[in-house]
């Protein structure tokens, strides 16, 4: 598979979704790692209360994303998209010249809710248009477009935006609400004719989608307790446990911390396409062992700056980890996504999208509380060997999840039964 038979297979609804992916996460990139900033350099709100307003982005997305996944699957993922992108243009419109705790707070919840709804919306409205392996890839692809987009964002952000200048923070708010114009236009536009929604069949029950009744099968709470955890040792920590880890255990610079995630975003943007092509026809579930391995490492390498504190080798061992965990996320995000998707009919796909999505918030959420606690009581090694132990936990799952799924979910063609030619 080469990037060029990728676009060629794409229908063209695919490549107008993934020809703005970039462009609307360049101005996610523009704020994103000065959000915090922002409210405690630039408005003058305590440390404490920045933490907890940046908090209700996570919240606000949690409470509405099991509503976002029913009404995905009732009106449609390009409807409950355009809700999601009006919220994150007027929040971040107003966050833009929030002056008072009370502005921030409403403007980052409409943040959030932007977060909640898009993630099913957008994971289904992909599930609709791309079918079978080209799928996978396409989960691959527009995470490594996130990246890319995120990390140029941050870059001009940084060189841009100046605590001096208040005026700076306003305009790179702005150019984050204008990002999203060009989806919304995509949407009202050439794509106007997608609605992302699928009548349930006629031999249907009564009420055929409810979460309660998706969370019994084994397949799906697996599947929901592994993204849990993997965001729980994962993303969760990036914005607490591994800068609070690398600072005070590993004792690097914070130019270094930075160049960390520069170096995460670069192995991503530059490896996705190569692993694509390796785990296409792969079992998936085999890819999420490698990814658990992989991390287990990473992690065991951030383990041993410690010993090393204040030394070129902790720099460079902090620098490792976020290019081996960055090989990681090459492997997790293009299966999981995958799978809820092609567990789900397609008249339930939101509430798949929407259940998965849930544990990642949740896991999100409780990551970073987690790191503080350990990290503040200076139980170092034993934030280590719960991250360890967390990616042991995803293998176990993991081999359970394979078990429970069919072969087609699992990225493999299913198996004739015997005696059938």
């Amino acid at each position: 598979m080469t990037m060029r038979s990728f676009w060629a297979d794409l229908p063209t609804e695919g490549r107008w979704l993934l020809s703005t992916v970039a462009i609307q996460t360049l101005g996610r990139g523009l704020t994103l790692p000065f959000t915090l900033i922002y409210l405690h350099e630039v408005r003058g709100f305590d440390l404490s209360l920045a933490g907890v307003l940046m908090a209700l982005i996570a919240i606000a997305g949690l409470a509405v994303t099991g509503p976002a996944g029913a009404l995905t699957d009732r009106v449609g993922a390009r409807a409950v998209l355009l809700v999601g992108m009006a919220s994150m243009i007027l929040g971040n419109a107003l966050l833009a010249f929030a002056t008072t705790p009370a502005a921030a707070a409403v403007a980052l919840v409409l943040v959030g809710i932007n977060f909640g709804v898009s993630w099913p919306a957008f994971n289904a409205l992909i599930a609709a248009i791309v079918q079978g392996a080209l799928r996978q890839q396409y989960f691959g692809v527009n995470f490594a477009l996130v990246n890319l987009g995120i990390g140029v964002g941050g870059v001009v952000g940084g060189l841009y935006a100046d605590v001096s200048r208040p005026s700076t923070f306003t305009v790179i708010f702005l150019a984050d609400a204008a990002s999203m114009l060009v989806p919304a236009a995509l949407l009202l536009g050439p794509l106007r004719h997608l609605h992302g929604r699928a009548e349930a069949p006629e031999d249907a029950t009564t009420n055929p989608a409810s979460y309660a009744q998706i969370l019994r099968e084994p397949a799906v709470r697996r599947l929901t307790i592994i993204t849990f955890v993997a965001i729980f040792i994962g993303y969760g920590q990036f914005e607490a446990g591994f800068p609070g880890y690398v600072r005070a255990v590993a004792e690097v610079s914070t130019r270094s911390v930075g160049l960390a995630f520069a170096v995460n975003t670069a192995v991503i943007v530059l490896l996705q396409f190569t692993v694509l092509t390796r785990i296409t026809g792969r079992r998936r579930t085999r890819v999420m062992l490698a990814m658990a391995a992989i991390w287990a490492a990473a992690w065991l390498l951030l383990g041993s700056t410690g010993a090393v504190a204040g030394t070129p080798l902790a720099t460079a061992g902090v620098l490792g980890f976020m290019a081996v965990f960055a090989l990681g996320e090459t492997l997790l995000q293009p299966t999981v996504p995958a799978i809820a998707n092609d567990l789900a009919a397609d008249h339930t796909r939101g509430r798949y999208n929407a259940i998965n999505a849930g544990a990642f918030q949740l896991g999100s959420i409780t990551g970073p509380a987690a790191a503080g606690v350990l990290l503040d009581q200076g139980l170092a090694g034993l934030y280590v060997a719960l991250m360890v132990a967390g990616c042991a936990l995803i293998a176990v799952l993991t081999r359970g999840l394979e078990r429970a799924i069919p072969a087609t979910a699992n990225g493999v063609p299913a198996e004739p039964s015997a005696g059938v030619p």
